[in-house]
């Protein structure tokens, strides 16, 4: 038996809650198996990295974006777009430099840390939410463009806000991406 044609596929919702705190436990045991906070990054940033050259598919078929052309509206949609869509937030967008490749996204709430006072004792330099600049780069680098995305403040360190920059580095080269007929 098929599908009717004009059903749309279903998409399961997960309990935000189940989310994050799966996540604490994932970071918790990151912690437990790695002495330095830089490996615990790294290895969250990769983490990121690989759901975001997935979920970059699931994004563009679901949210029906258009082609942007420009980097302040690449900023805009990952902002309006793609943290209300999976993260159910909108951040603040600022441009950082005259060039504009270089954009902040200020999150005045961050849901993966709903259950998190504090960082643990000794991991100072621990990014809780590093799994986030990962996913963001790795859809990014699907869609032809190189960026560096790092955590800039983080509430949990003490900061005001928790602010991600993103600065794109340049546009990657798309022939070479492209299959040969």
């Amino acid at each position: 038996m098929s599908r009717p044609a004009h059903r749309r596929p279903e998409y399961h919702k997960i309990n935000k809650d189940l989310f994050v705190l799966t996540y604490g436990a994932l970071v918790a045991q990151l912690c437990k198996d790695y002495e330095k906070d830089e490996d615990v990054n790294k290895y969250l940033d990769t983490m990121g990295y690989g759901i975001g050259t997935r979920l970059v598919e699931d994004f563009l078929a679901r949210s029906c974006v258009r082609r942007c052309h420009s980097y302040s509206e690449i900023a805009d949609i990952i902002a309006q777009v793609a943290f209300k869509m999976y993260l159910g937030i909108t951040p603040s967008v600022t441009c950082n430099n005259a060039s504009r490749n270089e954009f902040s996204l200020i999150l005045d709430k961050n849901p993966l840390v709903e259950f998190v006072e504090e960082l643990p004792t000794g991991r100072s330099s621990l990014c809780y939410c590093n799994l986030l600049c990962g996913i963001i780069r790795g859809a990014l680098e699907m869609v032809h463009l190189a960026a560096d995305v790092t955590f800039l403040q983080d509430r949990l360190k003490g900061d005001r806000v928790t602010e991600i920059g993103i600065t794109f580095l340049k546009k990657l080269d798309e022939k070479k991406y492209r299959r040969k007929k």
